[in-house]
């Protein structure tokens, strides 16, 4: 290590590693668990269970810190070998595999015992919600579809949500959880753009690599006007009022929206597609699920 990097102040390790698995990103899973959560709870008795909420909160974090930590463990040759990722804490070494994997099991345990705090069923089923985390980083060695595996993952947040409050299973959950998925699966593929040529140098399989980028945003759109079309029949199936009617009109426009600053051509605008428009939609369909049913009758 040089002098001036040694002058440089190297982050703590729970502040490196908690930038490694991006906790902030939490906010693109956890508003649809609440959704799916809160809408169980207002079909069960009206009223808001905090601790269940908590807890869907704790099993999220958990499991999504986990499933962050074992990508950037599994891919971090990949990462070493790609410009834009060549500084992530793995690579550059400001945290140590053995600590990512440290991390990885401590969320992993976290998860469960959320899980096993919630009922038996939560926690029998919890090593299903475990696999796709774990599978979708190898999944761009043997797929050009590896986004589907990050979508089955993150289909996974919305059942659990209702299922951590009913106990039993529900299709409506399902429902919002493909929702979700594709919606997930979508801005991963506009995600992938940036990287088709270090992806097709490295043998890194993913759709922008395999059949080009316009054809990556094609499939793009057509996952979110799946998503949207997924979003109206979640509304009709659990008969959601006008304000979460006004939510979908509003995640319609943000799609359009999204597809109009993203062009095969111009990437430059990429991250605030990912990023800010992804972020708002999560949080605006909350808000509005929230108050939809606020205004029904459910009881905080």
């Amino acid at each position: 290590m040089s002098a001036s990097a040694a002058a440089v102040p190297q982050p703590g390790r729970t502040k490196a590693f908690l930038r490694l698995v991006m906790i902030e990103h939490s906010v693109f899973a956890l508003p649809f668990a609440y959704i799916a959560a809160l809408t169980a709870m207002f079909q069960l008795d009206e009223e808001i269970h905090w601790g269940k909420l908590l807890l869907v909160t704790i099993a999220m974090v958990g499991l999504r810190t986990f499933a962050m930590a074992c990508n950037r463990i599994i891919d971090r040759e990949l990462d070493a070998r790609n410009p834009r990722t060549a500084q992530r804490e793995l690579v550059t070494g400001s945290v140590s595999v053995r600590s990512a994997w440290t991390g990885a099991l401590i969320a992993l345990a976290v998860f469960l015992a959320a899980a096993g705090l919630l009922n038996p069923l939560c926690l029998a089923l919890a090593p299903i919600a475990v696999i796709p985390m774990v599978v979708y980083p190898y999944g761009k060695r043997f797929t050009n579809f590896p986004q589907a595996i990050l979508g089955l993952a993150q289909a996974m947040g919305p059942v659990g949500g209702w299922l951590a409050i009913t106990g039993e299973w529900s299709w409506d959950a399902v429902i919002l959880g493909l929702a979700v998925g594709v919606w997930i699966g979508g801005f991963d593929l506009i995600y992938a753009c940036q990287d088709v040529e270090s992806d097709r140098e490295c043998g890194v399989l993913s759709v922008p690599a395999r059949f080009g980028v316009p054809n990556a945003i094609r499939g793009a759109r057509a996952c979110h006007v799946v998503t949207t079309a997924l979003l109206v029949w979640y509304a009709l199936a659990t008969d959601a009022g006008a304000f979460f009617w006004i939510g979908l009109v509003v995640v319609a426009v943000a799609f359009v929206y999204e597809h109009t600053i993203v062009k095969p051509h111009d990437l430059s605008r990429l991250n605030r597609a990912f990023f800010t428009v992804n972020g708002f939609i999560g949080i605006c369909l909350f808000a509005c699920a929230l108050l939809d049913l606020l205004m029904r009758g459910l009881d905080v």
